[in-house]
């Protein structure tokens, strides 16, 4: 199963669940899709997502050179030949075909394609991704998708270098998604010591047996105990 598929029933998950007002999503390659384009957008949430660049396997004229006409359904190629409708695939694709006869007599039959006719996809809900594309684009945009780099794959990188996330330490479904769940634990739990030191709730020091470490050396993380006496780990969850 691909990580595309279950996104928009967890992230609905997520917002029945914590209450969240989500206004933005930054996404990588993979959720760049069109079903996932149109349910964001139907939804007035604003969208940035990556994009894969694919090898150039040849040297034909890429669909971008393409201009689609809303009015006529069709496409114009940068000859100025039309490319009319076809048909739609299962998937929801919209077949155009150009002419042989408007092909045979262009300059650009040889660069264009190498079968007897041009044929170009074209999504039923293709417009979606063009939002998405255009949202990268933006000031905003910009500035989201450098947000995800720092935030969302540093995290899962932490969890691959730090927490041993590189490899399944187990065998079976049950035995791996707890694994996943005991890495996101740990994870969670520096950064709520991180939340609370920073508001000033606990201070930082390590363990009184074992080794004296006055100055802990770089890369040791300590642990941390509530400025408060007789404070309860609840009641610190309570101050977040």
């Amino acid at each position: 199963m691909a990580d595309s598929e279950p996104y928009l029933a967890r992230l609905q998950a997520q917002i029945d669940k914590f209450r969240f007002k989500v206004e933005a999503v930054a996404l990588d390659a993979g959720y760049f899709t069109s079903y996932i384009c149109k349910k964001l957008s139907e939804r007035n949430i604003f969208m940035v997502m990556g994009y894969r660049r694919f090898g150039k396997r040849n040297k034909e004229v890429p669909k971008s050179q393409f201009t689609y006409v809303e009015e006529m359904n069709a496409f114009a190629c940068p000859m100025g030949c039309i490319l009319e409708y076809a048909t739609t695939d299962r998937e929801g694709y919209r077949q155009y075909k150009s002419k042989p006869e408007d092909c045979a007599i262009c300059p650009l039959r040889k660069v264009c394609f190498s079968k007897k006719q041009k044929v170009i996809t074209h999504h039923i809900w293709e417009k979606y991704k063009d939002i998405a594309r255009k949202n990268k684009l933006t000031v905003t945009g910009k500035k989201l998708y450098k947000v995800r780099c720092s935030t969302i794959e540093r995290s899962f990188a932490d969890a691959k270098e730090l927490h041993g996330y590189r490899y399944a330490r187990f065998r079976g479904l049950k035995s791996v998604q707890m694994q996943a769940y005991l890495t996101a634990a740990c994870q969670n739990m520096k950064k709520i010591a991180l939340h609370l030191t920073k508001k000033g709730l606990v201070e930082g020091y390590f363990f009184e047996t074992g080794v004296s470490c006055p100055s802990p050396p770089k890369g040791i993380l300590g642990v941390t105990r509530p400025k408060k006496e007789n404070c309860t780990l609840r009641n610190i969850f309570t101050y977040c």
